[in-house]
């Protein structure tokens, strides 16, 4: 395992040489500007301006979905975990569950302190619907002690795979859309690749556009999982995933920035691997948002306990810290 040392030394000097580019640009520019007195600041202003630009994913605004380093959770607890993340650099957390395995019992009390302590921001939370349906009530109180904007279910919004019941769902999330809005907070779901299969029972009908126009897009929000959603174009065709965020920006204030590498021998044509080791298209995908700093950038990896990078041992901490890098050095197309 590697240490917090190793941890900040490794991020240190990735992340140094981008510092250093932009750093001499400015320099540069500043010289040149030094001929024409009247245009240094304007120029420099504008060379500052173009740098924030090309920046895809603020680092105030990487996040992690816990579920891709379970293993710690479950064997280290929030405690340490918390303590990992925030020297790796995430300044957000989404949650998978309020529970720490064999470390005990914690209340929402207490994770939102060691929050705090670390710098951690909490951005949402993956919750059941059952849990929604059973006590929203209590779902949001959880929510609200921890400090985060957003809540939410990573499950499909039913199992019944037709237009009456997509139908059915989208006026349920209506619901829980309007509970979590009365307190102050955006419910959102989380797409997997069925999401965007067709109706049973009218094949010509897409049960994503289902559900996401029958639902109320002021209080219902989406968390785009890019990943699934591109597998999900490679099983169900017709459709870009970038189209969905560019025709409401506001609906996603969250994406998942899960990386996948082509592989067609598997049936959803790639699989799951650290971000910055795969195929998918981040670059064009986030410069084509317009507004991107204004969503939060979250990466997951599901496999991070077993899979890690070629050349490296397996440690979901590994992949967490290697993926913030790379997330990190993102920058415009």
């Amino acid at each position: 395992m590697e240490s917090r040392t190793d941890v900040n030394r490794r991020n240190f000097l990735r992340l140094a040489g981008g510092t250093v580019a932009v750093g001499a640009a400015s320099l540069a520019g500043a010289a040149l500007a030094g001929s024409a007195a009247a245009s240094t600041t304007a120029g420099t202003t504008a060379t500052a301006t173009a740098a924030r630009s090309r920046v895809l994913v603020p680092p105030g605004q990487i996040g992690i979905q816990l579920y891709s380093i379970r293993d710690k959770v479950s064997s280290l607890g929030f405690r340490a975990v918390f303590e990992r993340l925030s020297a790796m650099g995430y300044a957000e957390v989404e949650f998978a569950g309020y529970t720490q395995g064999q470390v005990g019992a914690i209340t929402p009390q207490e994770i939102r302190q060691l929050l705090d302590d670390n710098g951690l921001r909490a951005v949402g939370s993956h919750r059941g619907i059952a849990d929604f349906a059973n006590n929203m009530e209590r779902e949001l109180d959880i929510a609200q002690t921890l400090g985060m904007e957003h809540v939410g279910t990573a499950q499909a919004p039913t199992n019944t795979r037709t237009v009456a019941g997509y139908l059915a769902a989208a006026e349920q999330f209506n619901g829980f859309g309007a509970a979590a809005s009365a307190r102050g907070l955006k419910f959102y779901q989380h797409n997997h690749d069925g999401e965007f299969s067709f109706a049973t029972d009218d094949p010509a009908v897409r049960l994503y556009d289902v559900f996401y126009d029958n639902t109320d897009p002021a209080t219902v929000f989406l968390e785009m999982d890019v990943y699934w959603a591109f597998v999900g174009q490679h099983r169900y065709p017709g459709f870009e995933p970038v189209d969905y965020v560019k025709r409401n920006p506001h609906r996603y204030p969250l994406l998942h920035l899960k990386d996948g590498e082509v592989n067609p021998e598997n049936s959803g044509g790639y699989d799951i691997v650290e971000f910055g080791a795969g195929d998918l298209p981040y670059k064009e995908f986030l410069s084509a948002l317009a507004g991107g700093g204004k969503r939060h950038g979250i990466w997951e990896q599901d496999n991070a306990a077993s899979v890690a990078a070629p050349g490296y041992p397996i440690d979901s901490f590994g992949n967490a810290q290697r993926s913030y890098v790379e997330i990190r050095s993102l920058r415009r197309c």
